[in-house]
């Protein structure tokens, strides 16, 4: 894994955008080359003039792949997965472009050549993907581990290794276990330590060692030859700052205050804040204009559904635990809690309306949430802002559950484009440790990030009760 503004992204994911970047590029240009076949200028005199589109057409299509999540770690790379993912990221691109031609008739190269370029881009990343996923050699770009431990937290880091898709980052060699420890994965995968760890490590050409164990006192958890292998240039990695790299949240079973007291990360700097401002402004002054016609068209169906109010304001816990009222369109019946007691959301409830099925489904009940975030009560990207009962109740239950209040609230965030919609105290964990994720990682970069992957959430209808 590259570490990128605090995010952490595959290498492999990496080499897929580097390569893909270049082959959309020249698709375009060979593309063009067919279209204007009659061209009297030169070959550099048609790249000149097309370089445009062409860096448009690449910057298009790589963020629709992305949307639909084709460049993540957990994407299966054989050739019908791909397909499937290809085809609507392309189809998809095709709208954006033909509605970019409408809006900048400047920029405007032709549905023909459009067309053409489709066509091969869809053949030639086809056929790249899955050349390289049969390609032996890209296991070189995974890094070679070997485990300290072999309790319950080594076996939990072997199955998440195991259920990865093929963008799996690293490569365990094996697991040295502990003398009084029991074991809990196979006894095929341990290895004996009967020389010192840098002897191991050199011995199965390992680039990193993983501590999967939270208990170190005593006299026999081996830090001098811990902090020997890492002067040797061997990357020493906790089992927490694992599960954080690689699957982008924060194990609540593995935390403990020292680590997050020392560790890096949790930076809320005054530039930070500004640039997430200027970030929040832009993007929801733009969304807002693009979205104005469908919220419109919103407000005219819940009226003719079941009448006014067409908005429910609705008390949430903001930064620093502080109050304040949500706006968004009305989904449910007026009575939805007649007995005055907060519900969780459940899958086809019985409370919401027709029109607000849709809406929920295609997140268009939280568009008049940008009042919120021009207001300065809320962040496009941030954790999902929760009613003070909930938040009293996973409060005392859920330990670390006031940290997400450090930051702003958002309409979209990483716990939402990562896990389902959260109707209990256990789902409320869960999407925790990826809250927890982001107010210690967020960024420019990352923000960006979840903005794209919100894209795909709506189009595919992911996590909506």
């Amino acid at each position: 894994m590259i570490r990128i503004s605090n995010h952490y992204i595959s290498r492999i994911s990496l080499l897929l955008a580097a390569i893909e970047a270049i082959l959309l590029l020249l698709v375009f240009f060979a593309g063009a080359g067919i279209r204007f076949v009659q061209w009297g200028g030169s070959v550099a005199e048609l790249v000149f003039d097309q370089l445009p589109g062409a860096v448009l057409f690449m910057v298009v299509v790589m963020v629709c792949m992305a949307a639909l999540g084709m460049y993540q770690s957990d994407a299966k790379q054989d050739s019908e997965s791909i397909l499937l993912k290809l085809l609507p990221s392309l189809a998809m691109g095709f709208a954006i472009m033909t509605l970019i031609f409408y809006l900048f008739p400047d920029i405007y190269f032709g549905r023909g050549l459009l067309a053409i370029v489709m066509l091969l881009a869809l053949l030639l990343i086809l056929l790249e993907r899955t050349i390289i996923f049969r390609w032996s050699g890209l296991d070189h770009l995974r890094s070679r581990a070997l485990i300290l431990g072999a309790g319950t937290s080594a076996k939990e880091l072997l199955d998440l290794v195991e259920e990865s898709a093929t963008l799996q980052n690293i490569k365990i060699v094996g697991f040295v276990p502990f003398a009084a420890e029991e074991r809990s994965v196979p006894a095929a995968t341990i290895i004996p330590k009967i020389s010192t760890l840098l002897s191991l490590v050199n011995q199965y050409a390992v680039s990193e060692i993983i501590v999967a164990t939270q208990e170190r006192r005593g006299g026999t958890f081996p830090i001098q030859e811990l902090l020997e292998c890492k002067i040797c240039g061997i990357k020493v990695t906790d089992i927490t700052g694992f599960f954080e790299r690689e699957s982008g949240h924060l194990r609540m079973d593995s935390l403990y205050p020292s680590w997050l007291v020392f560790g890096s990360g949790f930076n809320q700097g005054t530039l930070r804040t500004i640039i997430k401002r200027i970030f929040d402004l832009v993007v929801s002054l733009l969304l807002l204009i693009v979205m104005l016609p469908i919220m419109l068209l919103t407000a005219l169906l819940i009226l003719i559904e079941d009448g006014r109010p067409l908005f429910y304001h609705q008390e949430r816990v903001g930064k620093g635990g502080k109050t304040y009222m949500v706006i968004k369109f009305r989904s449910m019946f007026n009575d939805a809690e007649k007995g005055g007691k907060p519900r969780w959301a459940t899958t086809d409830d019985p409370r919401v309306t027709r029109v607000g099925g849709l809406i929920r489904k295609l997140r268009i009940d939280e568009l008049p949430q940008i009042i919120n975030v021009l207001k300065g009560e809320m962040s496009f990207v941030g954790p999902r802002p929760e009613r003070p009962y909930f938040v009293d109740l996973l409060t005392a239950q859920v330990p670390y559950y006031n940290m997400r209040h450090s930051i702003k609230p958002g309409i979209t965030g990483w716990a939402q484009v990562r896990y389902p919609y959260g109707a209990s105290v256990e789902d409320a964990i869960e999407k925790l440790q990826y809250d927890l994720y982001y107010v210690k990682n967020h960024s420019l970069f990352l923000d960006l990030i979840i903005l794209i992957d919100t894209v795909g959430v709506v189009l595919l209808s992911k996590g909506s009760r």
